[in-house]
């Protein structure tokens, strides 16, 4: 076997072998959560060697991957506080890795209205865990306002779900 033939086989096993697709997974509703809720649960698709990821099981605290708001509120939830301490925590043991927090506001209010209040949603998000050990530079912030709804419709189980902050890594 030539060095060239030698170079493919590794060039594609590096490539194959390092693939991984997210998992989305439904997992059981949050106490406090608004009425009819599902939580969302995302994975890494990764085992650390010691059984499952703490981003894969569904009894951590870390599948917990939606915070929801009041009407008008950037405030986290009592209910809420265990879930961002506990992504912080995870963001401080790891370093490498970087979560994306995606801000949402329901439909009322103007647009702009909408797009500042999903940014103070997600910063105040990402203060409470940078206060709490993780690196500001792991957190990255986008707000979508009311561009992304969640749930349809224009009362309060709709417009609860959609007044809320997406953490995925």
């Amino acid at each position: 076997m030539n060095v060239r033939s030698t170079l493919i086989i590794i060039f594609a096993a590096i490539l194959f072998g390092c693939t991984s697709t997210e998992e989305k997974k439904e997992v059981a509703v949050e106490e406090g959560a608004p009425a009819g809720e599902k939580t969302q649960a995302y994975g890494a698709g990764e085992d650390t060697g010691t059984g499952i990821n703490p981003l894969d099981d569904p009894n951590s605290p870390l599948s917990v991957r939606i915070i929801y708001f009041e009407y008008d509120s950037s405030e986290i939830r009592p209910q809420y506080r265990k879930t961002v301490e506990a992504h912080a925590a995870y963001l401080a043991s790891n370093p490498n890795v970087i979560v994306t927090l995606e801000g949402h506001a329901d439909e009322r209010g103007s647009r702009e209205y909408n797009l500042a209040l999903g940014e103070r949603r997600s910063l105040s998000v990402k203060n409470q865990m940078a206060l709490l050990g993780a690196s500001a530079g792991q957190i990255r912030t986008v707000s979508y306002g009311e561009e992304r709804p969640a749930a349809a419709g224009s009362d309060e189980s709709a417009w609860s779900q959609n007044r809320r902050v997406e953490i995925l890594y």
